[in-house]
């Protein structure tokens, strides 16, 4: 997986896609946070004995694409109804930040891949190119040779161009002078 230092970062990039208003509200930023690093939750089944390759494994349903249609509803439905107009950008905006989990997570090096189509399919998933070093479980193992590598391996693969994006979406959804 990436780390959660690095999901938290994309989102800071696609949540440039918020309209301006929106972007001005920290309640907003919390939550593309939260969705961004949520589907990692399913770590919690290795203490309930969930298999890594079960479908609620990790990278299982959490990592699907209807997960994050689901949570991006569910996340924007608490500023606006998410059925109607800005409620509708404001849920696109956070499923794009849940599943872009699963993707960053699909350009690692290690796992078993992701479940895109879970639970339809449950075939795994990697990108044919996968630059970035899979982060170490725990925060505890980040303090060594290795970890070091993963934080250099995402500011390069992931962060740099997080920024150039973040930056052209700021730039295309700036308020216009009226």
């Amino acid at each position: 997986m990436a780390s959660l230092f690095t999901h938290v970062v994309a989102a800071g990039a696609l949540g440039q896609a918020a309209a301006p208003e929106r972007r001005s509200d920290r309640r907003f930023w919390y939550m593309a946070a939260l969705v961004s690093v949520l589907p990692d939750a399913d770590v919690i089944g290795f203490k309930l004995g969930v298999r890594y390759g079960d479908l609620w494994g990790h990278r299982g349903m959490t990592h699907s694409l209807l997960f994050a249609a689901i949570l991006g509803l569910a996340a924007a439905a608490r500023f606006k109804p998410a059925w109607k107009g800005e409620g509708r950008r404001l849920a696109l905006v956070f499923t794009l930040i849940t599943a872009s989990h699963g993707l960053l997570d699909a350009l690692t090096n290690g796992g078993l891949g992701m479940t895109f189509f879970a639970p339809f399919n449950r075939s795994r998933y990697f990108l044919p190119w996968r630059p970035i070093l899979v982060s170490p479980i725990g925060a505890a193992n980040f303090f060594n040779e290795y970890g070091r590598r993963v934080i250099l391996s995402e500011i390069r693969w992931v962060w740099l161009p997080a920024l150039a994006i973040g930056a052209l979406l700021r730039l295309l959804k700036r308020p216009r002078a009226g």
